[in-house]
């Protein structure tokens, strides 16, 4: 029987399946647990189920010396130092496919809130200021038959063109960002990479359309905050809507919180009950295998 450390609960009875097997320990905070407990909870570990919140970083992999497996409650895996884990052998597992769809739901309901000013209209009915029909009252952006690009082209970006197509929109793959300049909406679902941080910046908000709406459900560092902050408040796009930022949660006093034409939510993009069931289990299925020593069913490294 192995010791797994599991980083937060998780939804549906696939913990109940690691716990028949291993003895397990699930942190019970309602936040992440801190560096400090992390380490306390892992150090003695042969299997850690982690999320996208927990820094896997070269300095814990050091620190728990019987880690034998890492899986990640997501499909992407940049809070994890991929080269530390390959270098002591761990394997290291994610959770693919299960939360395409639901994440494609949330980019599309995100795009058709910030076109329609979905949010802003909620808040002007609350607010009492509805007095009658207007022919010009929050007037907002055509999506059907409208351009939209896609960075990132993989699963997600490629059920978020399903759909679009489904609006009669023309869509492109905005590989190395070509065709920019020609976009209604922008949908990002590249994985955070290097190459791919602060990929939207203060250059590539310019190239874009003055009525240009920005989608972001991949990964908050992909856009330059302040930089998208400065352009929504001078006018330089339309509008955005962001599920993930950079930091993330934002601080109170973070520019992009006054920022016009903005609609945010907080990293739900996978916040069905089905995905997030399907997470958890696939999940599990990575740990129960590597503890046994069987190949990790979606093994990253």
């Amino acid at each position: 029987m192995a010791r797994c450390f599991v980083t937060r609960r998780l939804p549906g009875d696939a913990l109940d399946r690691l716990a028949a097997a291993h003895e397990v320990e699930v942190w019970q905070g309602e936040l992440p647990p801190s560096r400090e407990e992390l380490l306390a909870g892992a150090r003695e570990a042969d299997g850690l189920l982690c999320l996208l919140t927990d820094r896997i970083d070269a300095g814990l992999i050091a620190a728990c010396p019987r880690l034998r497996v890492i899986s990640n409650y997501a499909v992407g895996v940049d809070n994890i130092d991929l080269e530390a884990a390959a270098a002591r052998g761990i394997a290291v597992g994610n959770t693919p496919d299960v939360l395409t769809e639901a994440t494609a739901d949330l980019a599309f309901a995100l795009l058709l809130a910030a076109a329609r000013r979905v949010v802003e209209a909620d808040a002007y009915v609350r607010a009492g200021r509805w007095r009658t029909w207007e022919p010009g009252l929050l007037l907002g952006a055509d999506v059907h038959g409208a351009t939209l690009g896609i960075l990132g082209m993989g699963r997600i970006g490629q059920a978020v063109a399903r759909r679009a197509r489904g609006f009669d929109m023309e869509v492109i793959d905005l590989r190395d960002l070509e065709g920019l300049e020609r976009c209604d909406f922008v949908s990002l679902h590249a994985p955070l990479t290097e190459r791919t941080r602060g990929i939207i910046g203060r250059e590539e908000l310019r190239r874009m359309k003055p009525t240009a709406i920005l989608v972001n459900t991949a990964r908050g560092p992909l856009v330059d905050s302040d930089a998208l902050a400065e352009a929504l408040a001078a006018g330089e796009i339309g509008g955005a809507a962001l599920d993930v930022t950079d930091p993330e949660p934002l601080p109170p006093d973070h520019p992009l919180l006054s920022a016009p034409n903005l609609v945010l939510a907080p990293h739900i993009g996978s916040a069905s009950r089905g995905a997030r069931t399907a997470m958890a289990d696939l999940a599990v299925d990575n740990l129960l295998a590597g503890l046994a020593g069987e190949e990790l069913p979606h093994r990253v490294v």
